[in-house]
């Protein structure tokens, strides 16, 4: 059997640098909790020790928002909506889209509700757009914000 050289790698800098990443730790949270709810169910117990982790005894209201939220996305969803393993470092264009409408849910709702309805496929997501300023307002007061760049 011939050597076969292994193939170089690529460095992480050319892996499309403008794709979106979660860029603070609220954002990882956010994202690791969306991906064990949507794999495993809403009362999956990783999601839920994660969410204790970071917040400690105030691990409660995200987590029911965070029930909430993807039953909602679920009830108003005309489509699947592709979410990544939970090791996976790259998110998907819909995990992109859910995340930069929750990051923008307080600030820009109009912007969000576009987002949201886009990722649902349906024009009827202001209760998903509800649970989503809920939620990123639930994870800012609890001192972990979501933001879909650094410094947002």
């Amino acid at each position: 059997m011939p050597h076969v050289p292994p193939r170089p790698r690529a460095p992480v800098a050319d892996l499309a640098p403008d794709r979106p990443t979660a860029a603070t730790t609220g954002s990882r949270l956010f994202l690791f909790t969306l991906r064990r709810m949507a794999s495993a169910g809403v009362d999956d117990a990783h999601a839920a020790n994660a969410l204790l982790g970071h917040f400690g005894k105030s691990y409660r209201r995200p987590l029911i928002l965070m029930r909430a939220m993807m039953l909602e996305l679920s009830r108003a969803s005309h489509r699947r909506i592709s979410v990544a393993a939970c090791c996976c470092t790259r998110i998907t264009p819909d995990e992109a889209r859910l995340l930069e409408a929750v990051a923008t849910a307080q600030t820009t709702p109009h912007a969000a509700y576009e987002r949201l309805a886009v990722a649902l496929d349906s024009p009827a997501a202001l209760g998903a757009l509800t649970c989503a300023q809920a939620v990123a307002q639930s994870f800012s007061d609890l001192g972990r914000p979501i933001a879909l760049y650094a410094g947002d």
